[in-house]
């Protein structure tokens, strides 16, 4: 965003110039001067909007909490960095020999502040150490003017504590940016510190950050970790220019492109709720034509869009050889307006247009399975995965990728305010989840065989040839009843005593029956 020579050309050819919108347009907005002063030039009135320009906006002071490092604490597994819904939480690796070099670079008085943030973590120091290469000092680097607050990163923690949330005060603000300012002037973390097997490590490399927050959306989103994440799978392996956006109308089209702000350091063009698949297959084919085949085109929508008002271009798109990958936002609502139902969503739930009352108790209809409908496509690549699920999650984008046809990655996307969970617990709920069976993870490759049962993977669902996980320590069963008791969409199916309603059972009866259905086609059972 520093690069004053960027330029954007749209589809008329006129420009963008990213001096002039980031003097003139941001700093209105920053100021709130917008309404009043802002010029009514050409780039204002067709709203263009250039890519990053989310970069400058300010969030510090949504929240009154942000999270410390206790770098002592940490074991450098940067499930921190990739969870954060707003890229507020990065990571970075120094060669030991090369940091003290930095550190001249800054005040003497902030020398001693800048080094305790820094840890010789077992995994990017000692490791290489004993291999015979040069110990990494690990640093994980909170951006106060993104971090909305939110937890997750302490959350997705846990035990290990190297995260707490504090309040924030005029003089820790101060050292948070320090910090931040001195990541910025870092180097990128060599090559060599970054582990293909551990792929949680690819967003230390710069290519993998296009989505750079300052989206405008909900503290501790799931859909925001979800697309950070699969545009940092695509960015590490076929870099930065590789891919394009065609998105449905919906909350990321919302918090995504919230004029003049904008996360994505890629093309992307916001398309109408039923047709962003038909709009996409229209970009790959155009990308053919000019020799573009091999970047990338993914297509974004939430369950409405894809399973419901546009779940016909869905089908054609699936039904075609066409090379465009598709991701489904999947929250079980229409987050967008108010959050009622969708036909994913589940039974029983409590939603806008389903309320739960006296006499219907929620949604009454089964939930339609987009992974099985798109399983018996011809020949498409298929995934459901979460967020929690790193590593499945970024096994399933990288082969999506690869696959020279349709592919489809059915993602659980935690809304908190229309599930009813706490703004931290994004990553906690969408593991528990595929746990109970609400939402099990597979992956379905047609390339693995001729048999469903040879295409179909189950791997990441906790005891795969058993009805129900039970807990091994505590012989909890984690069936759907124990995942709704945990979710204010479904709390009015218990009594005062806890008793689950006969329409939550019933609920979890389908749900089972579900898995059963995988397990069958899997060869399981």
């Amino acid at each position: 965003m520093s690069d004053t020579k960027i330029i954007n050309k749209a589809v008329d050819n006129s420009v963008i110039d990213i001096n002039h919108f980031n003097e003139n347009v941001i700093s209105a907005y920053n100021f709130g001067t917008a309404d009043s002063g802002l010029t009514a030039d050409i780039q204002v009135a067709r709203s263009l909007i250039p890519a990053g320009t989310g970069a400058l906006r300010d969030f510090s002071y949504i929240a009154p909490d942000i999270p410390l490092y206790t770098p002592e604490n940490c074991t450098g597994c940067m499930e921190c960095v990739v969870e954060c819904p707003d890229t507020a939480i990065l990571g970075k690796i120094i060669p030991k020999t090369k940091l003290q070099a930095y550190l001249d670079k800054e005040p003497e008085s902030d020398r001693s502040y800048l080094k305790s943030q820094l840890a010789e973590t077992g995994k990017y120091f000692k490791t290489p150490e004993r291999n015979g290469q040069e110990g990494g000092i690990f640093g994980i680097f909170v951006d106060p003017t993104k971090c909305k607050g939110c937890g997750e990163c302490v959350d997705v923690c846990g035990t290990k504590e190297a995260l707490k949330m504090i309040a924030k005060t005029e003089e820790n603000m101060v050292d948070f940016k320090k910090a931040w300012n001195f990541y910025v002037k870092l180097p990128e973390t060599p090559a060599e510190y970054i582990s293909e097997k551990a792929l949680a490590d690819m967003m230390l490399a710069e290519r993998t950050i296009l989505y750079v927050g300052g989206a405008g959306s909900c503290m501790g989103c799931g859909e925001a970790t979800a697309l950070r994440m699969m545009l940092a799978a695509t960015g590490f392996v076929y870099g930065p220019n590789s891919v394009g956006l065609v998105a449905a109308t919906g909350c990321n089209t919302v918090y995504g492109s919230t004029y003049p702000y904008n996360p994505f350091m890629v093309p992307w063009t916001n398309s109408l709720f039923e047709n962003v698949a038909t709009d996409a297959m229209g970009v790959r084919a155009r990308w053919d034509r000019i020799g573009w085949k091999d970047k990338k085109v993914w297509a974004i929508g939430g369950d409405g869009a894809m399973l419901d008002i546009g779940f016909q271009a869905l089908s054609r798109l699936l039904t075609s050889d066409m090379d465009v990958n598709v991701i489904v936002l999947d929250t079980q609502v229409y987050s967008n307006t108010g959050g009622q139902t969708s036909t994913a969503s589940f039974m029983g739930q409590n939603a806008k247009l389903s309320f739960h009352g006296k006499v219907i108790h929620g949604k009454l209809e089964r939930k339609k399975e987009i992974g099985l409908l798109s399983m018996f496509h011809p020949e498409v690549f298929v995934a459901q995965t979460t967020p929690s699920h790193i590593n499945h999650f970024y096994k399933a984008i990288m082969a999506a990728n690869e696959y020279p046809g349709p592919a489809i990655v059915n993602v659980y996307s935690a809304c908190q305010p229309e599930h009813g969970i706490p703004d931290n617990m994004s990553y906690h709920h969408a593991k528990l989840a595929a746990d109970s069976r609400a939402f099990p993870v597979f992956i379905y490759d047609p390339r693995k065989g001729r048999k469903i049962s040879e295409r179909l993977d189950l791997a990441g669902n906790p005891a795969k040839d058993k009805d129900w996980y039970t807990v091994p320590k505590t012989g909890e069963v984690l069936d759907f009843v124990h995942f709704a008791r945990s979710e204010g969409r479904f709390e009015k199916h218990f009594d005062k005593n806890g008793k689950p309603s006969d329409l939550l059972l019933l609920s979890q009866e389908e749900r089972l029956l579900n898995w059963n259905h995988l397990q069958e086609l899997a060869g399981i059972i």
